[in-house]
């Protein structure tokens, strides 16, 4: 066990719970810390159920391209959990970030708080102590009661989609759920509002007007859309006429539109070139994600194409299933689902959007999760909605079976940990 993996597994055992929405266990060690989160540079803080990382990763391209430094907070990690703290554009060193996990573990002195509270904390200190343009913060779930959520005054929130994820923590409801997300807006700083189902506007305009919020909204307010494979992107400043975003998929035609907005919106200092250039070199790993080469890719006949998403919901998944769609019109190839799921996942939700596309989903667990679905679980889902389906004990036997498939697209999907172990084994982690 490595010296970070050491020190993670005790913060870990600080608290018995792995998720304990409040921010009461945070805010007295912050401030045995000198309160970190008054001391960062400007912060643009997002929330949402899916495409936070996206719209993240979009604005990070576009401020780089300005010539800026940028600090990111990201989670889950992937393969390494150095991948969640980015300051000034690098992943933070392991022996900057084991210093700071023990001095945070020193000063928390034992005290119960949970794993994604001490850590995030950790970020603070980092980002309080590196000099940078600005942070770009994702929120870990939900907003009101999100250990993110002890920043006073962002230069901005985004609430990206809101739609049914995490209900055992954040309510059975888009408007239990919304209501939870709302509660990053501030008073005084900027929003921006992605694509909401009415439920979820609803709430989250009323909490705007209670704050005295005029956010801009997505496709009322701006507009971004794929014309003659170019995004056209239009609000009250004018029209831009763009290269089409580096991430494949219709839907990061909507992500990147709503990261122009806010980047607009906010004020912050990209031009229509920083802006294009960022769409051309944007990364995000795990996110229909096509895997060229590594041992896994080997697995696959040369005819065949290997993808990678982390999709874990039903509206990721409608997303994705519409990007293969695009991508069978190109060139129509066989679809091979290798999905594994954690438990508070619905398989049969995941996989609806896929019906009539998969010729045959092949099931697997995911290495080291205890609390995940085991393989037969999910098999026994896919063939109860209709699908061919068999279960495997891995990725690599799953993959040689799906080899057997003549020319196949295969994607892996169904958990970011599972798309971590998989570019963990195919030798291409993150940076």
């Amino acid at each position: 066990m490595s010296r970070t993996d050491a020190i993670l597994k005790r913060l870990s055992g600080l608290h018995p719970k792995l998720i304990d929405l409040s921010l009461d266990r945070m805010l007295p060690l912050l401030e045995d810390l000198g309160n970190p989160q008054d001391r960062l540079p400007p912060v643009i803080h997002v929330a949402g159920t899916n495409a936070k990382g996206s719209t993240i990763a979009y604005l990070r391209a576009f401020l780089e391209a300005a010539g800026k430094s940028v600090h990111v907070y990201n989670s889950p990690h992937l393969v390494r959990f150095n991948e969640r703290i980015r300051l000034a554009g690098k992943l933070v060193g392991t022996r900057r970030l084991n210093a700071v996990l023990e001095r945070v573990e020193r000063v928390n002195a034992g005290r119960g708080i949970t794993f994604f509270e001490v850590t995030t904390v950790a970020a603070f200190v980092l980002y309080a102590e590196t000099p940078a343009d600005y942070l770009l913060l994702e929120v870990g779930m939900g907003g009101t009661y999100d250990t993110t959520n002890v920043v006073k005054q962002p230069l901005g929130t985004i609430i990206t989609p809101v739609d049914l994820d995490h209900q055992a923590f954040l309510g059975p409801t888009i408007a239990d759920i919304a209501v939870s997300k709302a509660g990053i807006l501030k008073r005084g700083s900027k929003a921006v509002i992605g694509i909401q189902q009415k439920e979820g506007r609803a709430v989250i305009d009323r909490a705007a007007r209670k704050l005295g919020v005029q956010p801009i909204w997505q496709n009322e307010d701006f507009h971004g859309s794929a014309q003659d494979g170019r995004l056209v992107y239009q609000d009250e400043d004018g029209l831009l006429d763009l290269p089409p975003p580096a991430l494949p998929g219709a839907h990061q035609f909507d992500n990147a539109a709503l990261a122009i907005a806010a980047a607009r919106h906010f004020g912050l200092p990209v031009d229509a070139d920083a802006i294009a250039a960022g769409l051309r070199n944007v990364v995000w790993p795990a996110r229909m994600t096509p895997l060229l080469k590594g041992p896994l890719r080997d697995l696959l006949g040369p005819g065949a194409e290997l993808w990678l998403d982390g999709i874990h919901n039903a509206h990721g998944a409608a997303a994705v299933a519409i990007a293969l769609r695009d991508l069978d019109k190109a060139r129509p190839a066989p679809l091979v689902l290798i999905m594994g799921l954690m438990s508070n996942r619905s398989p049969s939700a995941v996989l609806a959007p896929f019906a009539g596309m998969a010729q045959q989903v092949i099931a697997v667990p995911i290495p080291g999760e205890i609390n995940a679905h085991k393989a037969e679980t999910i098999a026994a889902a896919a063939r109860e909605a209709g699908f061919a389906a068999s279960a495997q004990r891995s990725v690599i036997s799953a993959l040689k079976t799906a080899a057997k498939v003549p020319n196949a697209r295969v994607l892996i999907c169904g958990s970011l940990y599972l798309a971590g172990d998989v570019l963990a084994k195919n030798r291409t982690p993150p940076d």
